[in-house]
């Protein structure tokens, strides 16, 4: 898929997927969060409430996903193989 190129896995990341339900992934500079909203849906079978998203100093699009209450986003992290 073109939009999401793929997950982050850093320490902040992590404390996100426990703590809040959000999993955090970069994708492309010219994505929105519509876009961003159908690839996770379509990618991993998930529903999530809301996108948030931000442009690094570096340049790349991060994207913060907070799936429903229905979904566990460590279950989920644990398939995309981000743990």
């Amino acid at each position: 898929y073109s939009v999401i190129k793929y997950p982050l896995t850093t320490e902040s990341s992590m404390k996100l997927i426990e703590d809040s339900n959000t999993l955090v992934f970069i994708v492309d500079i010219k994505a929105n969060k519509r876009q961003i909203k159908a690839a996770v849906k379509e990618l991993y079978s998930i529903e999530c409430d809301k996108v948030n998203t931000l442009i690094t100093p570096r340049g790349l699009k991060k994207s913060y996903v907070k799936l429903s209450k229905d979904y566990d986003a460590l279950d989920v992290a644990n398939r995309v193989g981000v743990i």
